[in-house]
């Protein structure tokens, strides 16, 4: 099948990785800490004072009409808060896909982060917003990291670097979606995916 050409290309995560606005950080199969243990992260922001995302595979028991109400006929299925990260878990951040060939370029509440995956204001006009975008997530809390430190998380090699797809922001929760992105990339990454959830069970 043909790559849609508003999305990047996968590719094996590279020797020293970079990462970026738009990369996905696939936690490693030996990474157990409880708060990121097969889990993939968004990066909305990198650079030389830190970085920070949402991880997109962690859902809440709350639906977004219980806090946001007027955000619920946008927000992709199923329609509740996702938990980010364990930073500021009291706050919510937005994330949705633009319409292929919508133009947001001076589009109050709505910032790209890369391609078609934006950060939306949720303080802005739900109305205004629809016109734009194909459907958003509402997440609880962040993933963040000082200068530096997912440098050396990295060298200890508790995260694979890989870009993300459009999709995988608003991916549904009856997929696996951490084995379904290990699973898209180059041998020998691709056999991750078949890692069992609980090795002491198998």
């Amino acid at each position: 099948m043909a790559q849609h050409q508003d999305d990047p290309e996968d590719r094996t995560a590279p020797s020293v990785p970079r990462v970026r606005p738009g990369s996905l950080l696939v936690s490693a199969t030996d990474l157990a800490e409880p708060t990121f243990r097969r889990t993939v992260v968004y990066v909305i922001e990198h650079n030389d004072s830190g970085s920070f995302g949402v991880v997109v595979n962690r859902i809440s028991d709350t639906p977004v009409a219980q806090m946001l109400p007027h955000w619920t006929p946008l927000a992709a299925d199923p329609p509740a808060l996702f938990v980010g990260g364990p930073v500021q878990r009291d706050s919510a951040l937005c994330l949705g896909t633009v319409r292929v060939g919508a133009k947001i370029d001076g589009v109050s509440g709505i910032r790209r982060v890369d391609g078609r995956v934006v950060m939306i204001d949720l303080d802005t006009d739900p109305a205004v917003v629809a016109r734009y975008v194909d459907g958003l997530r509402v997440f609880a809390g962040y993933a963040g990291w000082s200068a530096g430190q997912l440098d050396g998380e990295l060298r200890n090699e508790d995260w694979i670097v890989v870009s993300a797809l459009p999709q995988d922001v608003l991916a549904p929760t009856g997929i696996d979606l951490w084995a379904r992105v290990l699973r898209r990339q180059p041998l020998p990454l691709a056999l991750l995916a078949t890692h069992p959830i609980e090795v002491e069970r198998n």
